[in-house]
């Protein structure tokens, strides 16, 4: 059984930073694509950020230039790093990869953390 926790989570003021972590833990044999999400109140959920095992990397343009999604592979832990928020960025951020167990590969989610940016 694969579990991700997510940590770093909080409230911050417009201008400051955060850095979310998110850990990946069980039967894994590979990871390939590390991603985040985040969902404000009355949206849907969209990508912010997802890296693939070759580093690639993709951000949405409202991030683009303030957040920096990373990953260390022998922890199976995603980063991303919040420079510059905005109100706009509040919402709950949930971390997602595609895990490989037993031949299989498979999407999983982490619980979610508030991130709330307000004076």
């Amino acid at each position: 059984q694969v579990q991700l926790v997510e940590s770093g989570g909080g409230l911050v003021q417009p201008g400051g930073s955060l850095r979310l972590s998110c850990a990946a833990s069980g039967n894994i044999f590979s990871i390939n694509v590390m991603g985040w999400y985040r969902q404000a109140p009355g949206k849907e959920r969209e990508l912010v950020a997802r890296i693939t095992g070759g580093e690639n990397t993709k951000y949405a343009d409202s991030v683009k230039g303030r957040f920096t999604i990373s990953r260390e592979n022998v922890k199976n832990t995603v980063y991303l790093e919040m420079n510059s928020l905005k109100p706009e960025d509040t919402g709950v951020y949930y971390c997602n990869m595609i895990i490989t167990t037993n031949n299989l590969g498979r999407n999983y989610w982490g619980q979610g953390t508030q991130v709330t940016v307000s004076s």
